[in-house]
């Protein structure tokens, strides 16, 4: 089976981590041995501590941020990989003292060769936590699969991430619509703002700079607020994390992942990281004072009739059966 590129990309990071188990430092807040030296800080922890720390990371961003209110119901979008599994772990442990009920959804792209791992990886470890989960697919949903979508672009100059996008954040919200959910989670981490922050600059698209605020919330009648609680944590700590808890990860890869910028950028600001340590959160700084001193033009736009229908066959419309319900 071929190693998946975010695999190895893991395996750096936590070798870096690694390296401090050699060292004879002790962990600052317990004095046991230190495995991770945190160098835009200067501290040192061991196992647990800086397990726990990221933990206590989470629950301070989604408190600064306000993501969870009382009796709320999240839906958590997860693909199987580091950060989504590390993000259900996390989560299915803090929702229950803000009084919220934890969901998970996952998508099946249809790639071939690529999601049945994570799909099956997901099932069994929400299981195990005793998280309700939902699986959608982009059949179902659109009567494609990524794969076929992709053979009738006829030339056309798109990226597979370009369709895969837009068709996953819509099933992320029909998934969310099935389980009765009002939030959205997301596992996107520090290293993922940036970078969108970064692109969305090349692109000359302002407005979307808008969207980097973890506090930032989109009209009420869109229904589903979105959420980031882990807008403030590296992705080597997340890394770091997963190896220590021994999660289960995806380990092939998607034949499309390098088609984008994204993975160069991922490479100049983690080059920068690693010659000024902190500039990550400086950078962050910058993007959410530009975000907040954007003023976005008002639009006349109407929320997506995603309803609910009884209904036991496609239509004409172009209707998608799910479960027994209708999706426009």
């Amino acid at each position: 089976m071929e190693q998946n590129r975010e695999s190895e990309h893991l395996i750096i990071l936590v070798t870096k981590c690694v390296l401090a188990l050699g060292s004879p430092q002790n962990c600052i807040k317990c004095g046991g041995r230190a495995v991770y030296t945190r160098t835009y800080s200067g501290e040192r922890l061991c196992k647990d501590c800086f397990t726990s720390s990221i933990v206590e990371k989470t629950r301070r961003t989604i408190s600064k941020y306000r993501m969870l209110r009382h009796g709320d119901k999240v839906a958590l979008a997860v693909s199987g990989g580091k950060d989504s599994l590390s993000m259900l772990q996390i989560l299915s442990e803090i929702c229950g003292s803000h009084g919220s009920k934890l969901y998970a959804v996952t998508v099946d792209e249809g790639i071939k060769d690529y999601r049945e791992e994570a799909v099956s990886m997901t099932e069994s470890f929400a299981s195990s936590l005793n998280v309700e989960l939902k699986v959608l697919s982009f059949r179902d949903l659109y009567g494609y699969t990524l794969d076929e979508a992709l053979e009738k672009r006829n030339g056309m100059k798109i990226t597979s991430c370009s369709i895969c996008g837009v068709w996953r954040r819509r099933a992320i919200d029909v998934g969310a619509r099935l389980v009765g959910a009002n939030v959205v989670a997301t596992a996107h981490n520090l290293d993922d703002l940036l970078q969108t922050f970064l692109i969305n600059q090349f692109n000359g698209d302002i407005t979307r700079l808008k969207w980097i605020d973890p506090g930032w919330e989109g009209k009420s009648e869109f229904g589903l607020r979105r959420i980031k609680p882990f807008a403030e944590t590296y992705e080597v700590e997340i890394a770091f994390y997963a190896f220590l808890k021994d999660l289960p990860f995806q380990s092939v890869a998607c034949p499309h992942g390098e088609e984008g910028v994204r993975s160069e950028i991922r490479n100049f600001i983690n080059s920068m990281e690693t010659k000024h340590p902190g500039v990550k959160y400086s950078l962050l700084k910058t993007a959410l004072d530009l975000a907040r001193s954007i003023q976005v033009e008002e639009k006349n736009v109407q929320r997506c009739q995603l309803r609910l229908q009884n209904s036991q066959t496609h239509n004409q419309q172009g209707y998608q059966r799910i479960n027994g319900s209708t999706f426009i």
